[in-house]
């Protein structure tokens, strides 16, 4: 049996809340699961301690028996130092887009010819002397 231990949403139209559940990886999001291990409030501000309340012997006993957290719980997971910081590749994030680096483009450009129009009066200074 896969077994992930994921976040199950709770809560009305615009109102979420998820809880922190222990399941097979083939039952619905909402749907059956074995163990409730916690639970997340993202309408609480980020410093609350309410906003994620969860189980940590729980979920490291799920861990041990082979669970794979999501990507969410395992940085859930990382925050409380339960588990390592992994390393994440995002090749796209650091890239701007085309109009971004034409103003990089235009902003170099015109750098370069303030720094050669500031050093032409310094030479020229230099050569009357």
């Amino acid at each position: 049996m896969a077994m992930k231990i994921r976040l199950a949403r709770g809560g009305s139209k615009k109102r979420p809340f998820y809880r922190i559940v222990a399941a097979d990886s083939r039952m619905p999001r909402d749907g059956r699961f074995i163990e409730k291990l916690g639970t997340y409030n993202p309408l609480l501000p980020k410093d609350s301690e309410e906003r994620v309340k969860m189980d940590v012997e729980r979920v490291q006993y799920w861990l041990d028996q082979g669970a794979q957290p999501t990507d969410r719980i395992a940085r859930m997971l990382e925050a409380a130092g339960t588990r390592d910081k992994a390393e994440r590749n995002n090749p796209n994030k650091g890239t701007p887009g085309k109009k971004a680096q034409e103003r990089a483009e235009e902003k170099a450009a015109k750098a370069a010819e303030a720094t050669e129009a500031a050093e032409a009066p310094a030479e020229e200074a230099a050569a009357e002397e």
